[in-house]
Order: structure tokens, then sequence, then C-alpha cells
């Protein structure tokens, strides 16, 4: 028989999210995470680039992602030497494996790029790139 013992659900308002370390003029700020929830399995977060600015080149060691862009049109650089350039916009989803060299980029100079980043582990492993190395 299935108990009617369950987790409870848990709505994290706007003004409770968690700050999270910036990757160059990127910000991020959590919803759903280890520190929030609990979470074992799982990670989503609001990532913002100011107008005409960047992400530090990186890749993630411990994690595939799942990326929406809301808001703002950019590039999303990839490759070991960030040489291939795929263009972004609203409604764009983007996955990045494990390992996979990226760069975000707003190429806006007005507005700024919003992205719901999801990842499959509650913390992620980031190290940062030199694609000249």
């Amino acid at each position: 028989m299935k108990s009617n013992t369950q987790a409870e659900c848990r709505v994290i308002h706007a003004d409770e999210r968690e700050v999270e370390v910036a990757s160059g003029a990127m910000t991020r700020l959590a919803g759903v995470s280890e520190a929030l929830v609990g979470t074992e399995g799982i990670h989503m977060a609001l990532a913002t680039i100011p107008p005409g600015c960047q992400s530090s080149p990186h890749y993630h060691v411990n994690c595939e992602s799942a990326i929406y862009v809301v808001k703002g049109t950019g590039r999303f650089m990839v490759g070991p030497r960030l040489e291939k350039s795929l263009p972004i916009g609203p409604g764009d989803f983007i996955y990045v494996p494990p390992d996979a060299v990226h760069q975000p980029i707003n190429d806006s100079l007005s507005e700024p790029l919003e992205m719901v980043v999801a990842r499959n582990a509650p913390v992620e492993i980031v190290v940062e790139y030199d694609p000249n190395a």
C-alpha cells in the first residue's frame, strides 16, 4: 500500500532566489537548488547577461545543461577555440553536454539576454577556459 506521506512542494518567490557566482558579466539567480530546497539531481536558474557583454568561456565537468532563451539576442560560441557561432534569440532551446566549451554573448546594445538554465546536478563544477591556451 502506498504511503500518504509525501515530500512537500515549494514555491520560491522572486525575492527568495539564490545569488550564484557570476561568469564574466553573466549573473545567475537560482530558483531551484540544493541550497534553497535540497535538490539532489536538478538545478534551475535565471541567467542574465547585460547588453554588449558576455560570460567567460567555460565548460561544466559534471552535468549537462538545458537553456531556454527568454529575452534578448546573441550568440552561443562553441568549440575548442570558440570557433563556431550559433545565433540565439527568444524561444530558442540550447543543449550543452558535459565538457562542451561554450560562451554566451549578448549582441544587443540595449536589451539584456535572459535565459532559464536547468541542469541535471544540484551543484555544477565549472572550469574557466582559455581558448588561446
